[in-house]
């Protein structure tokens, strides 16, 4: 299992996830808006408790490369480091929890004739990861988190 510093600098950083950890998902949903409006969104980390279903932030000074924050997803405690902060193109962050768990994470926009595909791609490893938490189990996360996204957009 590579270290968060590898995960980091050689995976998030460089704009892909660990293909080679025992968990891997990519999903993605396409949103009638504008990139920049999904932009905003994504990077209101503030208000993702109002959309993402089970998201908790504890603690976040700024959106920004290399800084870090602290969240719940369903009760568990993460701590995560932005990666990629690139407006309107992607959102990027390694994450660790119960100090056992490694995570990256990449949400990636493209834009499509006034629409915009977000995708949503995960690494996760760590012992027993296939059978705690396995690729059906966070890829059906992720596409209720898409989802999620895709209805607080295009609602609003």
């Amino acid at each position: 299992m590579p270290s968060p510093a590898i995960l980091h600098d050689e995976y998030a950083l460089r704009g892909r996830i660990d293909e080679s950890a025992p968990v891997t998902s990519t999903s993605s949903v396409l949103i009638d808006a504008p990139a920049a409006r999904v932009w905003d969104v994504l990077a209101d980390l503030r208000g993702w408790e109002t959309w993402a279903p089970g998201f908790r932030l504890r603690a976040l000074e700024a959106v920004e490369p290399g800084r870090e924050f602290r969240w719940a997803q369903n009760g568990t405690p993460l701590r995560s480091r932005f990666a990629v902060v690139d407006p309107g193109r992607e959102l990027s962050w390694t994450g660790a929890f119960l100090a056992l768990y490694r995570a990256v994470d990449r949400m990636t926009l493209a834009p499509q004739e006034g629409r915009t595909r977000v995708t949503l791609q995960e690494s996760l490893d760590g012992p027993l990861v296939r059978i705690l938490f396995g690729e059906r189990r966070l890829r059906a996360a992720h596409q209720i988190r898409l989802a999620a996204l895709k209805s607080h957009i295009e609602t609003r």
